[in-house]
C-alpha cells in the first residue's frame, strides 16, 4: 500500500481526479435489535458496507472501549484484538493528548466518523474472504474546538453464516489515512462509495 505523510490526512483541496469508478455498497438488511447494522450480501461490495457500518459506529464519541466492544461484536474467534487496530490506536493517542480520561464518555466531547470512500485490496476463498478499507472523515468537537481529519481503516473479514465478520489472522497493513477527495486519496486508490438502498 501507499505510504502517506501524516500532512496527507489533513483538509485540503479536493481534485477532480478519480482512482477509479465509484464502488456501490448493498444496504444493510439485518437492522432490527441491532447496535452495528449487519446483513451485507458475500461479495467484496458487502464486506465494505460491514467494515464501513463497524468503522462509523463503533467511532461515535471517539471511547477506545466503544470501539473495542464494536469490532469484538463482529470479531471470529482468533482475529486480532481490537487494541491492535489503527483506529484503536487513533482514540487512545487523542485522549491522551487532549489529557482526557483513556475511556468512557466525556461532557462537551462528541465525534464522529463518515465514511465516503474505499477499495478493494484482495479476494480469495471464492469471495468469502475480503480485505476491504474505507476512508472518511473524523471529527471531534471538544468544548468548541473542532478537529478534522481522514483516516482509513483495513480490515480481513470473513463471510460467515450470512454475515461478514472479522477474520482471524494477522492484522492487516495499515490503511493509508488521507483527505478524502484529495489527490493524496487518489493517489491511495481509494474510490468513492454509492450507498444502496
Amino acid at each position: 500500500m501507499v505510504v502517506l505523510p501524516a500532512v496527507a490526512a489533513q483538509p485540503q483541496p479536493m481534485t477532480i481526479d478519480r482512482a477509479g469508478d465509484p464502488i456501490t455498497v448493498p444496504p444493510a438488511t439485518q437492522l432490527a435489535g441491532r447496535w452495528i447494522p449487519a446483513g451485507f450480501p458475500p461479495t467484496p461490495e458487502g464486506a465494505l458496507g460491514q467494515l464501513a457500518a463497524l468503522d462509523e459506529t463503533a467511532m461515535r464519541g471517539a471511547d477506545p472501549a466503544t470501539h473495542a466492544l464494536g469490532y469484538r461484536d463482529l470479531a471470529l474467534p482468533g482475529a486480532p484484538p481490537a487494541e491492535a487496530t489503527g483506529l484503536s490506536s487513533l482514540l487512545r493517542s487523542m485522549r491522551a493528548s487532549a489529557g482526557l480520561d483513556p475511556t468512557g464518555a466525556v461532557p462537551e466531547l462528541t465525534a464522529n466518523y463518515q465514511v465516503t470512500q474505499g477499495q478493494i485490496k484482495g479476494t480469495t476463498d471464492g469471495g468469502r474472504f475480503v480485505v476491504a478499507c474505507v476512508l472518511g472523515q473524523f471529527s471531534v468537537d471538544y468544548r468548541g474546538k473542532t478537529l478534522t481529519v481522514g483516516v482509513g481503516d483495513c480490515q480481513a473479514l470473513r463471510h460467515v453464516e450470512g454475515n461478514w465478520r472479522i477474520s482471524p489472522g494477522p492484522v492487516p497493513v495499515a490503511a493509508p489515512s488521507a483527505w478524502p477527495g484529495s489527490p493524496d486519496a487518489v493517489r491511495a486508490d481509494y474510490r468513492d462509495l454509492k450507498r444502496g438502498g
